[in-house]
């Protein structure tokens, strides 16, 4: 089975129907769901992803994406293991744009094996994490 991450970016753009990234982010989601991809995200990308729903979107999407997206994604708690790997990784990169959210999904991609991201976000590419 194809394991997929899904970033906050992922979440957010198709939700959003102004966003850049909708349309290829909806596809990406039918797509896992023909092709049976197990969908995995970081609880630090739920915090992320909640805060910004609410704010730009309102409840009622942040219920739309609380009832149908989330529960289609097998949420990783992050623990202090993997927060540290994620704090090492930014403190290396030292690149102002590149958010600990992201280190430490890179480091939950790595320990699962997910080699691809629902994400509209050119760290994960960097990071060899491309779109599926």
């Amino acid at each position: 089975m194809t394991t997929v991450f899904v970033d906050t970016s992922g979440f957010y753009a198709f939700l959003d129907k102004t966003d850049p990234f909708h349309r290829e982010a909806k596809a990406l989601f039918l797509r896992g769901r023909e092709e049976n991809w197990g969908l995995l995200t970081s609880s630090l990308v739920l915090q992320e992803t909640w805060a910004l729903i609410q704010a730009r979107l309102g409840w009622e999407a942040l219920e739309d994406w609380l009832c149908s997206l989330l529960p289609l994604c097998q949420v990783v708690w992050i623990d202090e293991r993997l927060y540290e790997l994620g704090a090492a990784r930014a403190r290396q990169a030292r690149e102002r744009r590149l958010s600990l959210t992201d280190c430490v999904s890179f480091e939950v991609m790595l320990a699962h094996g997910c080699r691809a991201a629902i994400a509209n976000d050119e760290h994960f590419r960097r990071n060899g994490f491309p779109l599926p």
